[in-house]
């Protein structure tokens, strides 16, 4: 195990690496100076030659992408805007503040958004699917299938747009919603993101139900349930003990890269309800062409997606006995 993970986690450093890289040449595709946003309106050649030198990109775009990574692991003078301390993911050429510490206040948001979607989606949804591969043929099991089915077709934007149509301004089923900090206010934490919660969780829910049901269905055929079923056992023991453990690895697995997905930014939930995480931040990078957040948000997503994978496969070991890592 020790080595596994110590190979997963070099095999995740590389990938950054790459998706960094990548990103870096992308942005200089764009016809647009970055440092221009940084000067203001009274702006005058010495000035954008003195931002453009103490942002460090009057440099060739290699020598850029250096300073960058360098900064990264001991820190970097950006000369007028300040000095980055270890880890520096650069300074925001649109608000000239650090982009560690914007993204680092903008990550409860997200956090909070992501987890609490997934709960509901991993409640509704394995429930569900547990319901219909138990009432296998039945009218439950064709409603849960039709439902999810439905459910996989929507979309969030769509979804996001009518239920604050009609739930918050007509119905005023829920508030208006907004985030406030968990430790402040538990009450209106949860009352603030529960509609953005369900309106992310839709399509999720959909998958999960479908994928749960096929993987028990699939599992209560095989051979050593059908003799735990002939020893004697009880049907919820068997499905449990069995059936469940069997179908938990692909759930897993499927609900690891989700949550990285997740936690990534969900751009267009957080866009549709006006909620600034981490996806709104990387909206507003683009059309700003600011780099710095867009790299450090960019490079956040794809380690927060690394990392799940990594775990998940860790607890894929665990839960199923029959796989060793090597």
């Amino acid at each position: 195990m020790p080595r596994f993970l110590i190979r997963r986690v070099l095999g995740a450093l590389v990938i950054l690496l790459i998706i960094s890289a990548i990103t870096f040449g992308l942005f200089y595709a764009i016809p647009r100076d970055p440092a221009m946003m940084s000067c203001g309106k009274n702006c005058t050649p010495d000035m954008l030659a003195q931002i453009r030198h103490n942002l460090g990109i009057d440099h060739p775009i290699p020598v850029q992408y250096w300073d960058w990574l360098k900064g990264v692991f001991v820190g970097r003078d950006y000369g007028s805007f300040g000095n980055c301390n270890a880890p520096c993911l650069g300074y925001s050429f649109a608000n000239r503040e650090p982009v560690l510490g914007t993204i680092l206040d903008r990550l409860p948001t997200t956090l909070s958004l992501a987890f609490g979607a997934a709960v509901v989606f991993l409640i509704f949804g394995i429930g569900a699917g547990m319901l219909a591969a138990l009432k296998q043929g039945k009218f439950l099991d064709k409603f849960a299938s039709s439902a999810s089915l439905f459910g996989s077709s929507l979309q969030i934007y769509f979804v996001g747009y009518v239920a604050m149509f009609f739930l918050v301004s007509k119905v005023h089923l829920f508030s208006q919603p907004s985030y406030t900090p968990l430790t402040e206010d538990p009450v209106s934490w949860f009352s603030g993101m529960l509609l953005p919660w369900l309106t992310l969780a839709i399509i999720f829910t959909a998958n999960y139900t479908r994928m749960t049901r096929s993987q028990l269905v699939e599992q209560l055929s095989e051979d050593y349930v059908r003799t735990a079923r002939a020893k004697g056992l009880s049907r919820a023991n068997v499905f449990f003990r069995f059936a469940w453990r069997g179908a938990m690895g692909p759930i897993v697995t499927v609900f690891g890269i989700d949550l990285g997905t997740l936690i990534g930014g969900a751009i267009i939930t957080e866009s549709v309800f006006s909620i600034q995480g981490i996806g709104r931040l990387a909206v507003d990078s683009v059309s700003k062409s600011d780099l710095p957040m867009l790299l450090g948000v960019t490079v956040l997503s794809a380690g927060a997606i690394v990392f799940f994978n990594i775990i998940v496969d860790a607890v894929y070991a665990l839960i199923d006995p029959r796989i060793r890592l090597a």
